[in-house]
């Protein structure tokens, strides 16, 4: 039995959990992949941490209400209008 942490009865199972048919070459194949993405986490832990950004404030300014475009002047440049709203294409 190999030192590897996954194990071809372990890609076997999520072999059938996603319905492929693997042989036994695969397995094999799979479990090596599978030991060197666990092993590329490993290393993923090791890196040190770092400081955060402090975290961020509310930086959006409040709403001031102003006066907007009537429904005429707004529709005005529409290429179609029905009953007072833009007109688009139908969406099927």
């Amino acid at each position: 039995m190999s030192n590897s942490p996954v194990d071809t009865d372990e890609v076997e199972h999520i072999a059938e959990l996603a319905r492929i048919d693997l042989d036994e070459d695969e397995r094999d194949l799979f479990a090596e992949q599978f030991a060197d993405i666990l092993a590329s986490f490993e290393t993923l832990d090791e890196v040190p941490e770092v400081d955060r950004d402090p975290d961020l404030t509310n930086v959006m300014r409040t709403d001031d209400v102003e006066e907007s475009l009537d429904r005429e002047a707004a529709l005005s440049n529409a290429p179609e209008t029905e009953d007072g709203q833009f007109k688009g294409p139908r969406v099927s």
